[in-house]
């Protein structure tokens, strides 16, 4: 009997269903228009971006303007790339533009998608931020997509990292702008420790489109971007403490992969403690329970960590004398990322690599509240529905599944289960050959770099011509995933999100030719192209005939996402293709999160060796312990933002004032507001409310004063005069204050002083801030044993994060109050003293670089003439690169810097 949710769904559709078909009214509308446009010439395609831009600004909806701005898109990115978009394409772009999840097959064209909604949101003159997984997708597609925002009227900038000043600032007023999420986030953590408004980069949070949006707003919202900086090097702690690890036997500690958490039992500590006595890193006396103990606890506990929890060519790799984290989600090198509170030393350590100093945080945050800074934010990937519900709760994004623009003929069979990893692989590898023997490509998914190794190794043994993607060959990325397609191709891969290069059966064409372009230039790119599309069509009808690309995972990830995506590679626009899993009980998957029950199953048939279990059960079985660990990680990634909110409000007041300060032109009286307060906490301190004077600390509020405001007043006489109380004193206080500002900004003059003023404010909250962060991770670290005594960790942590915030606000006040107090204009005799000294500094570094007479010659020097071949005083292209203090070349007898080498 048919269930009534089953009956429903086929009357009215599913909720997917109907806003699919709300867009095809629209849809409509663009096709209808598209004659009209067809016939505007390049110019009138610009034309009618301004007239677009015009209504835009003066008020008219986006959502109004949506039919003529994708229907001029469509034509733009038709003359300038020679693609029209299909229908579904356009549905997806109006999805993005409502802000939300466009969840689209592999090969579905997802980079032309984002330019529909990205140039309509463009017209509004904020920016448009579009926001990929990699450096190289953010390059490329800037570049590919930027031909069409050209053609429309509209600048295209990308960002990346180490870019220079000048070209970072114009990316990022460009109308579009391409850059990786890291980027993104340090940009804006940069932008906020800036000391003007004009050196900031980011101009706003208007709009951004995330391309793997799971990628980037799921699996790596567990770890926040962090900008640190040195501190007290601590190398021989870490080398000594992981010296003590090797020693431990297995019942010194307990390890819970399913937590990735290892902790030290009642024998380890006792083992630990006494190693730490003879070392001498222990005082006699003092036992690892002892609060003093807390610094070295935590950096033995780093340590059996490093050793436990984290593995080489799994989590990292060893280069160039340093430790480099691998991206467990893309496979990919993280260079520049390391992990914080020591645990970077300790596995450096662990590699006896150089140990770089631990860092201090002096800016973080999450990527969750980095995106929700936006006004709007929309996503695109091919795997999203799984995690609609993180989505919506977390980022308040819907997810729409946009139909394939053909229907997807790719065969999805049932795992297969192995006992042993042993007969896992070697099915793995007998099914690689009757794939590769009828010259069908075969894309082989592993889940780490040591694996996809330990399987090129079998392939080798077995004959068998392969391509190895991962962490370490990440430069040739597009050029393997290029050529994954081809006939008979064999392809290892550690992870394929994000991977942006279509893997197209017989071969990717645009990359062929430009390979061989770039191996021929003087060829003719017209019959380059013809010649490759030729052999392109005869070896795709045999890659078709073979069956399409077959996906064969070697094991199941953690997340379900992660294996649809790469199952997604196979199959796209309508080609057919095969995936296929193999797994074993002795996986990390199946050994930890899987069913005892089917282990039980499993013995009780007695297969024999090489035999698999293959059954839907199976797959059932497997799914539920996924939705196990991704319901987990949900949970962490919600408690991590639980408590990045807290210090989330306080670092939106703490950047806000800041920007305040950056802007405003009265300066001045936020100073003086700063220091009326402080003179109101003196007088409650030293004179409290209904007290009487002979109650008041005459001689404490003295020296306070004059510590605080630098002054001296007779505090004493003003206290033994008749009616004086604490508003008398207070206001006598203020006029005294006031007049001593007053003197000083006539000594520096207003502008100078309202810059001084500025300076030492923005300094100080800076360092304030950098000090409270550093108190917040203390405190994160201990709140989490109040659990122990009943108390809510969130609540402990929310109400005491605001009593310490509250505190740096007073600390913060009196710290500018105090240093404005103390600076003073200097003297005359002071800056003709400085000037002199600055002078004499300059001589003596000029006689330190001075040429020797014989160098200084009439005559080129005779090096210079030897080095450069062709030398001729007279021409100075033949003059290589002199160096400013070097005698000019042409002989005139004056440093270069002076004649030839004169700035303008």
């Amino acid at each position: 009997m048919l269930g009534i949710g089953f009956i429903a769904r086929k009357i009215f559709g599913t909720p997917n269903d109907r806003k699919v078909k709300r867009t095809r009214p629209i849809i409509a509308k663009i096709n209808a228009l598209e004659p009209e446009f067809e016939k505007l010439t390049d110019e009138g395609i610009v034309a009618k971006t301004r007239e677009l831009q015009k209504r835009a600004q003066s008020g008219e909806s986006l959502d109004a303007l949506l039919p003529e701005a994708f229907a001029n898109c469509r034509e733009a990115a038709r003359r300038a790339l020679g693609l029209r978009a299909f229908d579904v394409q356009l549905a997806g772009g109006i999805f993005l533009h409502q802000g939300n999840i466009s969840e689209m097959k592999t090969g579905e064209g997802k980079t032309l998608v984002a330019t529909f909604p990205a140039y309509l949101n463009a017209l509004a003159g904020k920016g448009v931020h579009i926001v990929t997984v990699n450096d190289y997708l953010a390059k490329r597609d800037s570049d590919w997509m930027g031909k069409v925002y050209r053609q429309l009227g509209l600048t295209c900038g990308v960002v990346y990292p180490f870019q220079g000043d000048g070209e970072k600032r114009a990316a990022y007023a460009a109308d579009i702008t391409y850059a990786t999420n890291n980027e993104l986030g340090f940009d804006y953590l940069r932008d906020n420790m800036k000391a003007s408004v004009p050196e900031m980069y980011q101009r706003g949070h208007f709009f951004a489109i995330v391309d793997e949006v799971d990628s980037i707003l799921i699996d790596e919202a567990r770890t926040p971007l962090i900008i640190s900086g040195p501190s007290q090097d601590r190398s021989e702690l870490y080398r000594t403490l992981d010296a003590y690890i090797p020693l431990l036997d297995p019942e010194h500690y307990t390890l819970d992969e399913k937590f990735r958490r290892v902790t030290f039992t009642e024998e380890g500590n006792e083992f630990v403690e006494d190693k730490l006595h003879e070392s001498g890193l222990l005082p006699e006396g003092q036992s690892l329970y002892d609060p003093e103990s807390t610094t070295i606890v935590h950096h033995i506990t780093q340590a059996l960590s490093a050793h436990k929890l984290f593995h080489k060519d799994q989590n990292y790799v060893v280069a160039n004398d340093e430790v480099v984290l691998i991206d467990e989600f893309t496979g990919r090198m993280m260079k520049g990322r390391r992990l914080s509170d020591g645990l970077h030393q300790a596995i450096e350590a662990k590699e006896n690599v150089t140990i770089q100093p631990e860092n201090v945080t002096l800016a973080s945050v999450t990527f969750q509240n980095y995106f929700r800074l936006y006004s709007k934010l929309a996503g695109m990937t091919g795997t999203a529905v799984t995690e609609a519900e993180e989505f919506g709760d977390i980022y308040s994004l819907g997810v729409v599944e946009v139909p394939t623009n053909r229907p997807i003929a790719r065969k999805d069979e049932h795992d297969r289960v192995y006992r042993t990893a042993r007969e896992k692989y070697a099915a793995v590898i007998e099914a690689i050959q009757e794939a590769n023997a009828k010259g069908q490509p075969t894309l082989v998914g592993t889940t780490s770099i040591e694996k996809s190794e330990m399987l090129s190794e079998m392939l080798k043994k077995a004959g068998i011509a392969h391509n190895v993607l991962n962490a370490r060959q990440h430069e040739k990325e597009a050029l393997i995933v290029a050529e994954a397609g081809k006939l008979g191709a064999v392809t290892i891969a550690t992870n394929m999100a994000g991977r942006g290069t279509d893997i197209q059966l017989g071969g990717n064409i645009e990359m062929q030719v430009l390979q061989e372009l770039a191996a021929t230039p003087e060829a003719n790119p017209d019959a380059v192209r013809a010649r490759i599309e030729s052999e392109h069509a005869s070896e795709k009808e045999k890659v078709l005939a073979a069956g399409g690309l077959f996906v064969l995972g070697t094991e199941r990830h953690e997340s379900r996402r992660i294996d649809n995506q790469l199952r997604g590679r196979s199959g796209r626009q309508g080609d057919p293709g095969r995936s296929l899993f193999f797994l074993s009980l002795e996986d990390d998957l199946m050994r930890i999160f899987g069913s005892d029950k089917l282990e039980g199953v499993l013995s009780k048939l007695g297969m024999k060796e090489g035999e698999a279990i293959i059954h839907p059960w199976v797959n059932k079985s497997l799914e539920r312990a996924q939705a196990k660990v991704e319901g987990r990680n949900f949970d962490m990634r919600k408690q991590l933002l639980k408590f990045d909110d807290v210090m989330n409000d306080q670092r939106k007041a703490i950047f806000s004032q800041r920007r305040d300060i950056m802007e405003t032109d009265e300066i001045g009286e936020i100073a003086r507001d700063m220091r009326l307060q402080v003179i109101e906490d003196l007088i409650d301190d030293y004179a409290p409310p209904k007290s009487y004077v002979d109650q008041w600390d005459i001689e404490g509020m003295h020296a306070g004063i004059a510590e605080q405001l630098a002054l001296d007043l007779p505090i004493t006489q003003w206290a033994a005069e008749e009616g004086v109380d604490q508003e008398v004193l207070g206001e006598r206080i203020i006029a005294a204050s006031d007049a001593l500002m007053e003197q000083k900004t006539e000594g520096f003059g207003a502008e100078t002083m309202r810059l001084i003023e500025k300076q030492i404010l923005l300094q100080t909250i800076d360092a304030k801030w950098r000090e409270h962060l550093v108190t917040l991770e203390h405190l994160r670290s201990v709140v989490g044993f109040r659990g122990y005594a009943q108390r809510d960790p969130l609540s402990e942590y929310k109400t005491e994060a605001f009593q310490l915030f509250e505190a740096m606000l007073d600390s913060l006040r009196f710290e500018v109050t105090k240093r404005l107090g103390q600076i003073r204009p200097i003297s005359e005799e002071e800056r003709q003293a400085l000037l002199a000294e600055q002078v004499r500094q300059m001589a003596q570094a000029e006689a330190e670089v001075a040429p020797t007479p014989a160098a200084a010659s009439a005559e080129p020097p005779q090096a210079l003439a030897a080095a450069v071949p062709g030398f001729d005083e007279s021409d100075p292209a033949t003059w290589g690169n002199p160096a400013r203090n070097d005698p000019c070349p042409c002989g005139s007898g004056e440093k270069f810097k002076h004649c030839h080498g004169r700035l303008a």
